[in-house]
């Protein structure tokens, strides 16, 4: 049984795919499996998954009859894994040279349920930002192996799947798996790591998010959007269903809901334009239906004034504001205040470090 079984889905990604299979093959750590799970992808994505695994045994293909997405592919690739761990990897990413050595030996520290690693997101004009995991705890010291509980910060830690190693022991025994839909990293992460005992950091960058120009969700203008409602009401549904006493952490989790929902209403290459006043409605449900007893905290700055906002379903106000704000932006050449986590090292560099 391999230390870590890597997840890759595959659907449309023939100009990435052998870049992502090299940088897993050219580690110069070895005890992994690769179950690369082809979602009946109508490009030349099979031929390059035949090929690959012809050259390494460790790499098994599933084939799909047809096309189910990236959340069930990514189970059913769950379903066929044999390592310790589990780590999705999707198919138009790849890791950066050492990074199995590092996620190993880190394993071995701290045995976590969850580890949370750095990770890069690579533009498609040469700019890489990095997202370190240092700062989650507000600049103190973070334990060996903590609970969510105790390092609230991690929420701002993007939750996708892909820099996150789990143990598939207690990914089995939770049986949390991927929804359906868009943003299924949401329902996801989150209950994972409030349902994890042990939840440990790897501070570098062991994960090459691409940024796309197009062919992401993320710059799609589609209703699909609308789907990150469905996401979120699985989150809080879990704490609902669950004996532990989430009471600190509700207020934080919906705080953070309403703020990624206003940021895909912001993005301008998401939420079609005749649907932004549903989508600001929808959020102002969300607010209603899953606002803590106790309140929940307010974002400073204009993340808070949003916040206020859409409690009180004020839609017309909110684009009154959005509009001055962007004007504001295009005179000044400043960016909005926001409350979100302070803004991250951005560097030129080359993008493709496979070697």
């Amino acid at each position: 049984m391999a230390l870590l079984s890597l997840i890759v889905p595959v659907y449309r990604v023939e100009e990435y795919l052998a870049e992502c299979l090299d940088s897993l093959l050219d580690q110069s750590f070895t005890d992994f499996e690769v179950i690369a799970v082809d979602d009946a992808s109508p490009d030349g994505s099979a031929e390059i998954l035949a090929r690959y695994a012809a050259m390494d045994s460790r790499i098994r293909v599933v084939t799909l009859p047809g096309n189910v997405g990236l959340g069930a592919a990514r189970n059913t690739g769950l379903q066929h894994a044999t390592g310790t761990y589990v780590w999705c990897v999707d198919s138009d990413d790849w890791l950066p040279p050492g990074t199995l050595q590092a996620v190993a030996d880190r394993l071995a520290q701290t045995t976590p349920d969850l580890l949370v690693t750095g990770y890069a997101r690579v533009y498609w004009d040469g700019r890489v930002e990095d997202h370190p995991v240092s700062a989650v705890h507000g600049g103190r010291p973070v334990p060996q192996t903590f609970t969510f509980a105790e390092v609230p910060g991690l929420l701002n830690h993007l939750w996708i799947a892909c820099n996150k190693v789990v143990r598939r022991e207690f990914l089995a025994r939770t049986g949390i798996t991927f929804g359906p839909g868009w943003y299924e990293d949401v329902a996801f992460i989150l209950p994972l790591m409030l349902a994890s005992e042990r939840i440990s950091l790897l501070d570098r960058d062991c994960y090459a998010y691409r940024q796309r120009q197009q062919g992401a969700i993320t710059r799609t203008v589609s209703e699909r959007h609308l789907e990150v409602f469905d996401q979120w009401d699985r989150v809080f549904a879990y704490m609902d269903s669950r004996p532990g006493d989430f009471t600190t952490l509700r207020p934080v989790i919906f705080q953070r809901m309403i703020w990624h929902c206003l940021q895909v209403l912001g993005h301008a290459s998401r939420v079609p334009g005749p649907m932004r006043r549903t989508f600001f409605a929808r959020i102002t449900a969300q607010y209603r239906r899953h606002l803590p007893p106790g309140g929940a905290p307010v974002a400073a700055g204009n993340d808070g004034l949003k916040q206020r906002l859409v409690a009180i379903g004020a839609y017309q106000l909110f684009e009154l504001l959005m509009t001055a704000w962007q004007v504001r932006q295009r005179l000044t050449g400043r960016r909005p205040q926001a409350g979100s986590p302070a803004p991250r090292r951005v560097v030129r560099r080359s993008p493709i470090k496979t070697g």
